[in-house]
């Protein structure tokens, strides 16, 4: 079993920076990717970005250029840097962890955190 716990949400203006990290523990001696998506009210959850254990990323089209997903194998930590922060990007953001290579499809991540809320304010 694997436990992450997500923090660094919080309420920002609009152009301001947020950074939340993701602490993953239990069963994670083997190698795993990790990503972030998001659920805004009323919406699906969608993808935003993620990691493979050797460091190669990918992001969605919309957060491209203003965030930055890294991650320290040490730690069992996943970062996601938000700069140039939109009200559109209001929502609570989900950690997430993958035995396999990343991918942007939500059911396919194996664990789940218990989310974080960020709050853009224009």
């Amino acid at each position: 079993q694997v436990q992450l716990v997500e923090s660094g949400g919080g309420l920002v203006q609009a152009g301001g920076s947020l950074r939340l990290s993701c602490a993953a523990s239990g069963r994670t001696f083997s190698s795993y990717s990790m990503g972030w998506f998001r659920q805004a009210p009323g919406k699906e959850r969608e993808f935003v970005a993620a990691i493979s254990w050797s460091g190669g990323s990918t992001y969605a089209d919309s957060v491209k250029g203003r965030f930055t997903i890294s991650r320290d194998n040490a730690k069992n930590t996943v970062y996601l840097q938000m700069n140039s922060l939109k009200p559109e990007d209001t929502a609570v953001y989900y950690c997430a962890l993958r035995w396999l290579g990343p991918t942007m499809i939500a059911l396919s991540w194996d664990y789940w955190g218990q989310g974080t809320q960020v709050t853009v304010s224009s």
